[in-house]
């Protein structure tokens, strides 16, 4: 009863969780500055932009072409940003939840003891 009970409250957290990183990633990401920023920023201050390399392995990727200065390429600039976010966000979500499902089936063993005791001891 008691494993019903954390696997509801740990599946509403995730849910809560979600939706939150969700909610930000579709209308806080069109706020975001338009401006260089990080390495691109630095580059331009100290004028070595253009040593940049244009033929970059990342560039021969298959789905490079998506996404473009963040923001999906041939879609209507109001919903560019937005939309990247949402499928930038469900696709860290979905590689997360898939890695932390294949860590925690390789963590368990065939016995299901826990601090000592069994599931039989109950």
């Amino acid at each position: 009863m008691n494993n019903n009970i954390s696997r509801s409250r740990n599946r509403a957290f995730v849910i809560a969780g979600l939706g939150t990183a969700l909610l930000i990633a579709i209308f806080l990401s069109p706020l975001a500055s338009k401006n260089p920023d990080g390495l691109d920023r630095v580059s331009q201050d100290l004028k070595f932009d253009s040593k940049a390399h244009e033929d970059t392995p990342a560039r021969k990727l298959p789905f490079y072409g998506i996404f473009d200065e963040y923001a999906l390429r041939g879609v209507p600039e109001a919903i560019a940003t937005p939309l990247a976010g949402l499928v930038g966000t469900l696709v860290t979500f979905g590689l997360a939840w898939g890695i932390g499902k294949l860590v925690v089936r390789g963590s368990t063993s065939p016995s299901t003891e826990h601090d000592g005791y069994s599931d039989s001891d109950e």
